[in-house]
């Protein structure tokens, strides 16, 4: 009796057993599942959480695998993300690198291993453009001379000298670097227009409303005509700012930013903002087609844009509801 409870139990488990590890297997990765390594920046924006929201119901199971790093805006961080892709053996790569430069090292050991990298959002400053199989993003040059175009258009009539101040982004990044070069080659274009002070509030609410309060201090009671900011929160912390200094944003000092999302469009409804430049976070599908083909083999662009608008307060009001981001 005791040969024959043990020899059931054995069957038993060996059933159980068999049965839980072909359940994990399925659930880690399913067959034929595609996986990815997604390193993202951070969580620094209402922009960026949508962006990330978008990539993860793309590259969702059962068709990937996906393996989600948050870099919390450290390209440290990132590397070591990446490198560690890389000794997983995921099938593609892809992340929106916190800046330009530093990517050639470990770019060539994913190059070494056979592992295609997808570029999203920002762009990478390489030797070898090889090193990466494509880009999905905005044109961020196009997306500064959108804010200079508005501006110009908005201050048709008005006598200079038109005194601009500049919230950019995150040091040394693609969208920082690119919407201050876009701007400046159209403002300069302008007589009227001059920046007056320029500094990194690093794509955050909090630090835009401490650079902003610095701007104010240091240019003093109406020596500042206009806000440019890289990103809507940046914008919306240097609101907080104006108003308390007892200035009335959009009114005292007007205010175009980018990115397009829902507090934006509030800021604008409100009537303390002037104008936002859309940059889609909304990527994801675009990115799971393009890890498709990469992973299969298949030819892609080298550069894919999204269409984006620009918005004014007027708008605001109506396209509020619409907006899912």
């Amino acid at each position: 009796m005791n040969k024959g409870l043990k020899l059931a139990a054995a069957v038993l488990c060996a059933a159980v057993l068999g049965a839980c590890g072909k359940g994990d297997g399925g659930a880690a990765a399913g067959d034929g599942a595609i996986t990815v390594g997604f390193s993202q920046v951070g969580a620094e924006s209402e922009w960026r959480t949508a962006n990330t929201r978008s990539v993860k119901e793309a590259l969702a199971a059962p068709e990937f695998n996906l393996k989600f790093s948050d870099a919390q805006q450290k390209q440290e961080n990132q590397i070591k993300a990446l490198r560690s892709f890389i000794a997983q053996g995921v099938d593609v790569i892809a992340f929106s690198p916190v800046v330009e430069s530093g990517w050639e090292t470990v770019l060539r050991e994913a190059k070494a291993a056979g592992i295609p990298v997808v570029l999203t959002d920002r762009a990478v400053a390489v030797s070898d453009e090889s090193l990466y199989a494509t880009f999905i993003g905005s044109d961020f040059v196009e997306e500064g001379r959108k804010a200079a175009r508005w501006l110009i258009e908005d201050s048709e009539g008005q006598a200079g000298p038109v005194r601009v101040v500049e919230l950019q982004g995150t040091v040394g990044s693609a969208p920082a670097n690119d919407r201050m070069k876009g701007f400046k080659e159209i403002l300069g274009q302008d007589p009227r227009f001059t920046i007056v002070r320029s500094q990194s509030g690093d794509f955050t609410r909090a630090k835009g409303k401490e650079v902003m309060e610095a701007f104010l201090k240091a240019e003093g009671p109406g020596g500042i005509d206009v806000l440019f900011a890289h990103n809507d929160d940046m914008a919306i912390g240097a609101i907080q700012a104006i108003e308390a200094a007892g200035l009335k944003p959009g009114e005292d000092i007007r205010i175009v930013s980018i990115d397009g999302v829902r507090g934006a469009f509030e800021a604008m409804k409100a009537g303390k903002l002037n104008a936002t430049i859309e940059c889609n976070p909304l990527l994801g599908p675009q990115l799971a087609d393009l890890v498709r083909d990469v992973h299969a083999g298949r030819p892609v662009p080298r550069r894919v844009e999204v269409e984006e608008g620009v918005f004014t307060r007027e708008q605001a009001a109506a396209e509020l509801p619409r907006r899912k981001y």
